[in-house]
């Protein structure tokens, strides 16, 4: 059963980043967020029915927010309240108001929030413990047992999956192993299951150069895994952080829009495009990997529902960071900042939290290239234009370009 979340603040990159938190520890749950300041107060006869918690942001337009929340939780039946304020709101007062829990809105520490709504949800009764999947890190007998496969040791993990290094029987070849598994602690369960199949088992189709080769889906015991090509020559970021010459970007660009054009010509979204998700094999060539967040897109607004957003905020476009309808173009804008980053070594925009960086994503122009790299700025302004028609529509469209 996926929780149901309400966000109530006036600030639009507020709750932008509110879902982003949620979602990445909850991908299934059902958010419905609220601007009181441009549709006004929420009418008295509002009871929170429906939600399974409430996040009370203090930016409530002329209303005192301290206000809204004895309101709520005045309520019989109201949901918890977890209430988030600037530094100058004192979380005593919030807390003898009511509230369950006070997070400061500029500095939220995404685990000590994740676990504090975890811990007031199960106390709810709305959701099990949220314990970690995958315990054992030097213990091999503490692996997932997959038949076929030796797994040789882990490489990275995660609450609902992990990733390891893994040697296939029959072949002697390493592979890599992306698992997931089916516990009471990981809420629906089945569905997350039939969805991480369905991802990969669309991506498994695919044949091209530069997307990454899955060999085996399949379900053993209480565990979902994904056999795919094992890419040992490094990510994007490393070299980015050793310095890639213009010749060197152009090509890397041209490659990884190709497979962007492959998988979205069968109607795949990635939406979580940057360097850490491009890899590179031993002959040099690169490989576009994990599409934990790739949804057919006919499915997205059924899977998800709006509002939701995905992604990490340095490579998000403005409409992904607003929760808003993401299409093809959202995962151009993710391309145009990794060449932005290819070719200077830096991030076009930086800022102290994610929301500063969502924000001006948003509302900062388009970064100017220095000089020497001049010829690239007319792709570059149609690749981070900030409204989608603006931009280039596909990613054939980037390889007609080049």
């Amino acid at each position: 059963m996926s929780i149901k979340v309400m966000i109530i603040d006036g600030q639009a990159a507020f709750r932008s980043l509110i879902m982003h938190h949620v979602t990445s520890h909850w991908p299934d749950a059902i958010i419905s967020a609220y601007d009181p300041i441009v549709a006004g107060r929420l009418p008295v006869e509002f009871s929170g029915a429906g939600n399974d918690i409430v996040l009370l942001g203090s930016e409530q337009g002329d209303v005192d927010p301290y206000e809204t929340l004895k309101r709520f939780v005045s309520i019989s039946g109201f949901p918890p309240v977890v209430f988030f304020g600037s530094a100058n709101f004192d979380p005593d007062k919030a807390e003898k108001l009511g509230a369950r829990a006070f997070f400061l809105r500029d500095k939220l520490p995404h685990n000590a929030l994740v676990a504090s709504l975890d811990e007031i949800l199960r106390s709810e009764g709305k959701t099990q413990a949220t314990a970690f999947l995958f315990i054992g890190d030097e213990d091999k007998d503490l692996y997932p047992l997959i038949k076929g496969y030796r797994i040789l040791k882990k490489l990275a993990l995660s609450e609902h999956s992990a990733v390891y290094l893994a040697r296939k029987d029959s072949t002697d070849v390493n592979i890599v192993l992306k698992v997931l598994r089916q516990a009471a602690s990981f809420a629906d369960g089945i569905n997350a299951f039939d969805r991480f199949l369905e991802e990969y088992s669309l991506i498994a189709e695919l044949d091209h150069p530069n997307i990454v080769n899955i060999y085996d889906l399949g379900v053993g015991d209480n565990h979902a895994h994904i056999a795919m090509e094992y890419v040992a020559g490094g990510d994007l970021r490393l070299r980015i952080q050793k310095g890639i010459t213009a010749k060197h970007a152009v090509r890397y660009l041209r490659e990884i829009a190709s497979a962007l054009a492959r998988i979205h010509s069968v109607g795949i979204l990635h939406r979580d495009l940057k360097p850490g998700n491009i890899m590179f094999r031993g002959d040099g060539s690169l490989a576009l990997i994990d599409f934990g967040l790739a949804k057919r897109m006919r499915l997205d607004q059924q899977d998800t529902g709006s509002g939701q957003i995905f992604g990490t905020p340095y490579y998000m476009s403005p409409e992904q960071g607003q929760g808003n309808n993401v299409d093809i173009r959202g995962d151009l804008y993710s391309l145009g900042i990794i060449f932005y980053e290819m070719l200077t070594g830096e991030k076009p925009y930086h800022a102290g939290d994610a929301m500063g960086i969502i924000y001006q994503h948003n509302e900062a122009p388009v970064p100017v290239l220095p000089h020497r790299f001049a010829e690239h700025q007319a792709l570059l302004n149609m690749l981070l234009a900030k409204k989608p028609d603006d931009r280039l529509q596909s990613a054939e469209e980037v390889l007609e370009w080049l």
